[in-house]
């Protein structure tokens, strides 16, 4: 799929007039990453928060072995603390690996990772001059071209005037930054040169803002189920295989949060921790990665913008024995990209073992515990037992993880782009008009059904609408509406992605014969299908829908 800049223009601006998202602070100038949902963004991601938990934890018992599963299996859940002990996030390794090396731009006032900054020598006239590019381009030699050509001030057709010198490089590899010229500037030297910038929010515990009681906004919520291990094990009498799922709040200080609500500062996780024999580990991996991909397309994301990518071995962290990332293909992606919406990754037995232990590191092919000067644990752990022990076999191990992580607020964005549509309908004056309609699944959908009274100035209509409303609303989200033409109703819910629309019109009150009597109208909006039907068959019907 191409990059659509006007498809993502239109989505942006749907999800602003109807209300799904909104700057943070907007009436202030607003703040960069951070964002605000709206009235039907709060029910969409709720919908997909819960459609997440029920489909991956509640469902799950030690007795019923799922399709495709190894064998049963538990999950559980938990809640834990945005702020954690500090030691949690040295001796797991962010408190070092959260660190991106940083150049700001004087002229542009942008800044820019150090390492994603790429370049190459360009001389011209004599003047040699190292231009720069910031972000991934597929074509890195014509962006680079078409830069150069900007900074001497040269026409396209005067491209084979440039001589160019070495290869495309990475920043890092250019020692004189006073010969750069910026991703976006116009004049030699502007860059600065790298400093260190910390990804984690710092905070301080108590009352004195001194380096004993600093503490981290947590950056992912890995760590509270790790450190909680032994306490799901005594208090729950759960047996390897099983998981512990959490959902919740991460923040991280991303130097250039973009894309809507794909990038940003503040975001939420859906996230599980399953722990299992090392010898099933990879069965189990297998099988976790496979059922991930295939919740994304039940739930009517189009499987062709959809690919599960296994990373190859120089893109595995330290830690990894493998990872597989669900990637959608978003509006803003160039053709044949993906961004990504949740890994998968096999963990080993890294993070029990860190905590016990300490910080690890690789040497070779073995995961060791990284030394000081005098060699002592650089980052102790707590020294508690995390091992398992099977009561069956007598055996005592250290369980290796299978992580899956999935982004909620990104896969928000991915079910609001694959849901918009925007079709050519002929309306009932007979002319021809542009229908925006969002085509959620039910199960997700902000609001399962709309009530219409087909006029709002007949108290007896109106006091139908209430009676269906108040059938419905015990069990799903209802929108009552009965301001204006009823077509326009339609396409207000149309929208919001409300899958049925239930219109209460005279023959509901039994005016044009007792045989259509407490019926109403049920309008399908994938189809605009208008069926009638009985008000007592109505719950049922849309109960079966929606679950």
């Amino acid at each position: 799929m191409a990059q659509d800049n006007s498809l993502m223009d239109a989505i942006v601006s749907l999800c602003k007039r109807r209300g799904f998202a909104f700057q943070s602070s907007e009436i202030y100038g607003g703040l960069k990453g951070l964002w605000d949902y709206g009235p039907l963004g709060v029910e969409l991601k709720r919908n997909i928060k819960e459609a997440w938990w029920r489909d991956m934890i509640t469902t799950h018992d030690e007795l019923e072995q799922p399709q495709g599963a190894p064998s049963a299996f538990q999950m559980v859940g938990i809640e834990s603390s945005i702020i954690m002990h500090p030691r949690v996030w040295k001796t797991s390794g962010h408190y070092d690996l959260f660190h991106d090396s940083m150049v700001d731009c004087r002229e542009s006032k942008k800044r820019y990772r150090y390492d994603h900054v790429k370049g190459r020598w360009v001389i011209y006239e004599g003047n040699k001059v190292f231009i720069t590019i910031a972000g991934d381009e597929d074509d890195l030699q014509s962006a680079l071209s078409t830069r150069a050509l900007q900074y001497f001030g040269l026409k396209a057709k005067y491209a084979d005037r440039l001589e160019w010198e070495g290869e495309i490089c990475d920043l890092p590899s250019v020692k004189d930054h006073s010969q750069v010229v910026g991703p976006d500037t116009k004049e030699l030297g502007t860059l600065t040169e790298p400093r260190e910038f910390n990804l984690m929010f710092e905070t301080y515990i108590g009352a004195m803002r001194d380096e004993d009681n600093k503490a981290f906004l947590r950056p992912e919520t890995a760590q509270g189920m790790f450190v909680n291990f032994k306490n799901i094990i005594d208090s729950n009498r759960v047996k390897v295989p099983f998981g512990i799922a959490q959902q919740g709040k991460s923040f991280r200080n991303e130097i250039t949060p973009r894309n809507f609500t794909f990038r940003s500062r503040e975001f939420e996780q859906m996230e599980m921790e399953f722990f299992c024999h090392p010898d099933d580990s990879f069965k189990w991996y297998t099988y976790w990665r496979d059922r991930r991909f295939k919740w994304y397309t039940d739930l009517g994301i189009d499987a062709s913008k959809l690919i599960l990518r296994d990373h190859e071995k120089d893109e595995l962290s330290h830690y990894s024995v493998g990872t597989a990332d669900v990637e959608y293909a978003f509006p803003f992606c160039e053709e044949g990209e993906f961004g990504e919406l949740e890994g998968v990754a096999h963990r080993g037995d890294f993070d029990l073992r860190s905590h016990m232990e300490g910080k690890l590191v690789r040497e070779g092919e073995e995961l060791v515990v990284e030394k000081d000067e005098a060699g002592n644990p650089r980052y102790p752990g707590s020294g508690k037992d995390l091992t398992f022990y099977n009561d069956e076999t007598k055996e005592r191990f250290v369980p290796h993880v299978i992580e899956p992580a999935a982004g909620a607020d990104r896969t928000v964005l991915a079910f609001i782009c694959n849901a918009y549509n925007e079709e050519t309908i002929t309306n009932e004056k007979g002319k021809e008009e542009t229908r925006i309609v969002m085509k959620f699944h039910p199960r997700i959908a902000p609001y399962k059904v709309g009530v219409f009274p087909l006029l709002k100035n007949k108290p007896e209509l109106v006091a139908k609408a209430r009676e269906v409303c108040n059938l419905l609303r015990p069990h799903m989200a209802v929108f009552y509406d009965e301001g204006g033409a009823i077509g326009r109703r339609y396409r207000r819910q149309d929208e919001a992605g409300t899958p049925f629309g239930v219109t209460i019109d005279f023959d509901t009150l039994g005016e044009n014969g007792e045989e259509t009597k407490d019926t109403i109208t049920l309008r399908d909006r994938d189809t605009m299908k208008q069926t009638r039907m009985p008000i007592s068959e109505l719950l049922p019907f849309l109960l079966e829908k929606i679950r």
